[in-house]
């Protein structure tokens, strides 16, 4: 397998290299990494299709040389990059045995893997990102694990109002129950209470008089165990998201992604894209944010020691709290023992724990795409341009020659996503603003691997709250500057619509 990757590597490169340079003042300026020359080169292979009678060179190795070509399964989400070094393939196991690591509450005989809590949603990272894949929201009867609310309250005085003006704090949290609803509490310490989801139906009309059924979602919280609730909290519902190819979208020039952004609508398309700017936290500077639903994370590290922090209710270097989401309201939850043990480390996942947990993340490998010369896929993918779809679904980058992991450098990506926040419209709204991003505006999400949803899964659960069943509903729900999108779809003859949702399988 090894040499199939390198072999596979050298295509790529190869094609790269064959590409010719484009005329002009120079496209990609922006690219740091390049040589002039490569600039045009890249600019070329990454240009928008035009024929559609036969896949793109290299179109199914979604990855580049990373994607892996195992046999698809339930655990397709789980294999790590097809090109890294044996050193690094022994790295990606210990990651993963961390990331399955079921956490127990303190005090405990299992010392390296106490701390859990006291408050949390989760007992380890694949218990929400199930087998590497997307979360869905509990059917009835099932308590909500996969799925959370975030929680904040609005700024009530000019130095809260400066404080999230300086990217210091993303969100304000309420009061009692800080950033994130936790649904369980280690023995002995209540839950901050339950939360339940219920929907009511809507029907909407195609252009052909097809009937689709879309489910609204209402989120309850009840039993709430440490009072009641700022009258002015605001709610946001969140799905874990899939996690494969996430160090190659940490590889992409951050120059390509915030050349893609049109915040004031230059072009006139209707398409606005805006880059999220957020606090590094280890730097401190402002940087892009690229990762979660709000592309509110710099790195996938930041965004892992999140999860830590406020999912499982573990600290570690980047997030140091042991009581994680407990709030200062909450003195039960703070007088608990904490997993912090000094001769392993000063937090309870400490270095080499959160390096190797990142490492895992950054390299869980995308699936080889198959059918991609069926007739009704290429039809699809046409249909799929022509729409528009792609002017926030950007299907390719060449990633940056200087990407921290070697098997992440100069790789043609089919991710399928501009990384940029967009407005989709009231119908998807959350009116939870974080960071820079608006109570309407949604990172676009990466669609490579989606046709493996339900697979990989169990079910089918699409968007930000698993609200849709299907990528058609998927589809129908998008508006704002997806609108025009949206309808053009839901006015194409059923063969066409069909053709569509069959290329999107295949990604």
């Amino acid at each position: 397998m090894q040499k199939i990757a390198k072999a596979v590597a050298a295509c790529l490169v190869a094609a790269l290299s064959a590409a010719p340079v484009l005329a002009g003042e120079g496209p990609l300026a922006h690219r740091d990494d390049l040589s002039p020359r490569d600039r045009g080169r890249v600019a070329r292979v990454t240009a928008p299709a035009t024929d559609f009678s036969a896949p793109e060179p290299f179109e199914a190795m979604s990855a580049g040389a990373a994607t892996h070509a195992k046999r698809i399964a339930s655990t397709a989400f789980s294999f790590p990059s097809a090109n890294l070094s044996f050193e690094d393939q022994q790295r990606f196991a210990l990651g993963n045995g961390l990331f399955e690591k079921f956490w127990v509450s303190s005090p405990a005989s299992t010392k390296a893997s106490d701390g859990l809590g006291p408050l949390y949603n989760a007992r380890s990272c694949q218990g929400c990102h199930l087998r590497d894949g997307r979360g869905h929201p509990p059917l009835p009867g099932e308590d909500a694990v996969a799925l959370f609310l975030r929680l904040s309250v609005p700024p009530a005085s000019e130095d809260e109002r400066a404080l999230l003006a300086s990217g210091v704090a993303l969100v304000l949290p309420e009061p009692t129950y800080g950033t994130q609803f936790q649904t369980f509490a280690v023995p002995g310490l209540a839950a901050e209470g339950r939360l339940e989801v219920r929907y009511e139906e809507k029907t909407v009309a195609l252009g052909d008089g097809t009937q689709v059924s879309l489910r609204v979602p209402d989120y309850r919280m009840s039993d709430l165990g440490y009072g009641p609730m700022a009258d002015t909290v605001m709610v946001s519902p969140r799905v874990a998201p899939p996690m494969i190819g996430l160090g190659l979208v940490e590889a992409i020039h951050p120059g390509d992604i915030l050349a893609g952004a049109d915040p004031d609508d230059a072009d006139g398309d209707g398409i606005s894209g805006r880059a999220s700017l957020v606090r590094d936290e280890a730097s401190g500077e402002t940087v892009l944010g690229r990762f979660g639903w709000k592309a509110s994370a710099p790195t996938v590290r930041a965004q892992s020691a999140g999860a830590f922090s406020g999912d499982i209710g573990i600290s570690s270097p980047d997030k140091p709290d042991p009581f994680g989401e407990c709030t200062q309201a909450q003195a039960a939850c703070r007088a608990m023992p904490s997993g912090e043990q000094a001769n392993l480390g000063e937090t309870e996942a400490p270095d080499p724990v959160m390096e190797l947990v990142d490492f895992y993340s950054r390299n869980l490998a995308v699936p080889r795409r198959s059918g991609i010369d069926d007739p009704q896929v290429l039809a699809g993918k046409e249909l799929f341009q022509a729409l528009q779809c792609a002017a926030c679904h950007r299907p390719k980058f060449v990633t940056s020659r200087k990407a921290d992991i070697e098997a992440h450098r100069f790789q043609l990506i089919w991710p399928y996503s501009d990384l940029l926040l967009h407005d989709m419209g009231e119908g998807l709204a959350d009116n939870r603003p974080a960071g820079t991003a608006t109570g309407r505006e949604w990172r676009t999400p990466p669609l490579w691997g989606i046709g493996l949803t339900e697979l990989v899964s169990g079910r089918e659960t699409y968007l930000h709250d698993g609200r849709a069943r299907t990528l058609e509903e998927a589809i129908l729900w998008h508006g704002g500057e997806a609108q025009a999108a949206r309808d053009g779809y839901a006015g194409l003859e059923k063969k066409d619509r069909e053709a569509l949702v069959r290329f999107l399988k295949s990604l």
